[in-house]
């Protein structure tokens, strides 16, 4: 079974998350630790429960997701997994930083590309990847089968759905990858989103205002 860690990191109070299960293997999802202070409360917990990071693997490419690539990946010692989609967020993410007055580190190794139906393993666990452009042109979402909840980075949220006013954004294809590959899950799925508390599909599908 996984067990879940969130932390909420940088300016832009990004959900940042540890999954690990009972091998002590886990992947660090979105890191936006920023300051040397966030970098060691991610550190010091990844310690304490004597967890061996594997992967670093991200929903998107927006600046305030990965800020703590570059650093958590030379820590471990570890690849970092993103949609190709997303590779010129990337690309770009030094000059994007500087309009936020933020220095971004770019990372030393290239990505490892993932598509729809990839799965991501770490010990005895497995997440699917699935696809769901619209918030940027390379967002995807985490499904855990097994344990039914999902983790949707900036593509659900509370009450809500990602901006779409940003480079890559589009309403009609967030609105569509929302009904055709998250509103397919059980209703009793659980969420996780990039930003803000958890929910699940049933409340989303029953209260989110974008879907009434």
């Amino acid at each position: 079974m996984i067990t879940i860690k969130i932390f909420q990191f940088n300016p832009f109070q990004e959900n940042t998350y540890v999954l690990y299960d009972e091998t002590h293997e886990c992947v660090v999802i979105d890191p936006g630790c920023y300051s040397v202070k966030e970098k060691e409360q991610l550190t010091n917990f990844i310690s304490s429960k004597n967890l061996k990071p594997v992967k670093v693997i991200n929903t998107h490419g927006h600046i305030d997701h990965i800020l703590g690539i570059a650093f958590v990946s030379a820590k471990y010692n570890i690849d970092y997994y993103l949609h190709r989609g997303d590779s010129i967020l990337l690309n770009n993410s030094s000059d994007i930083g500087v309009n936020f007055g933020m220095n971004f580190e770019k990372p030393a190794k290239l990505p490892v590309f993932v598509e729809e139906g990839n799965e991501i393993k770490f010990g005895n666990s497995v997440l699917e990847v699935i696809y769901t452009p619209g918030h940027s042109q390379g967002g995807i979402c985490f499904y855990c089968r097994k344990d039914n909840f999902l983790i949707s980075g900036d593509t659900l949220f509370d009450n809500s759905i990602g901006r779409t006013d940003l480079f890559g954004g589009n309403y009609d294809t967030l609105i569509s990858s929302i009904k055709s590959k998250l509103f397919v899950l059980p209703d009793d799925c659980k969420v996780y989103p990039g930003h803000g508390p958890e929910t699940s599909i049933a409340s989303e599908k029953k209260d989110n205002p974008f879907f009434k």
